[in-house]
């Protein structure tokens, strides 16, 4: 938060308990699948900096009063609920919102949530994003930065939705984002990104 983030983009999966933990790859290092594990096998687990794998209660009481995008890259249906659940014993769940690649899932969570802020990630270029969003029960594009022209901020913002670009580590490209009209910028360096759009 020292680079002045806004919020925090952050990935999840299930276990096989059905807790939701705080990982971007669905295998530990060793090789073990995190939806074999239990939650306190996962939590147990060491990453290579020495530091545990963390559930998403414990890594949303640290973020504190930020946004959050939770990018769901698994969660069996079943699970819903426990990442609901997660959700709303943060400290601010009015700034919390899901987004995925597998867009079954929000669409699910949509159903489940009415007023729940989604997004639908995409590293395509589609024929008709709106579409997808509406499929998708999402009001947020979560757009490849190379892939996002005018045309598509337009037609996105025609729709009443928003355009996040992912990943922008320069700031000449987060600049030139910015000038389009998209409405956030993640991206790994964020003091780079400050004021862009």
């Amino acid at each position: 938060m020292s680079r002045g983030a806004d919020g925090v983009e952050l990935d999840v999966h299930a276990t096989a308990d059905g807790g939701i933990v705080v990982h971007h790859d669905p295998v530990l290092t060793g090789g073990a699948p995190l939806n074999t594990l239990t939650t306190s096998q996962a939590t147990a687990t060491l990453l290579p900096n020495g530091e545990s794998v963390p559930t998403l209660g414990a890594v949303l009481q640290i973020i504190g009063d930020r946004d959050v995008w939770v990018e769901v890259k698994s969660l069996p249906s079943v699970y819903d609920a426990a990442l609901l659940a997660a959700l709303d014993a943060g400290p601010v769940p009015a700034r919390y919102a899901i987004h995925s690649f597998d867009h079954r899932i929000t669409a699910r969570l949509a159903r489940l949530r009415p007023g729940l802020r989604l997004g639908a990630l995409l590293s395509a270029r589609v024929l008709n994003p709106v579409a997808v969003l509406e499929a998708a029960g999402a009001t947020t594009l979560w757009q490849e930065w190379t892939m996002i022209d005018q045309g598509l901020v337009d037609t996105v913002h025609a729709a009443g939705a928003q355009v996040i670009a992912w990943t922008v580590n320069d700031r000449a490209a987060a600049m030139r984002l910015g000038a389009m009209g998209v409405d956030g910028l993640c991206g790994n360096f964020p003091d780079r990104l400050a004021g862009a759009a």
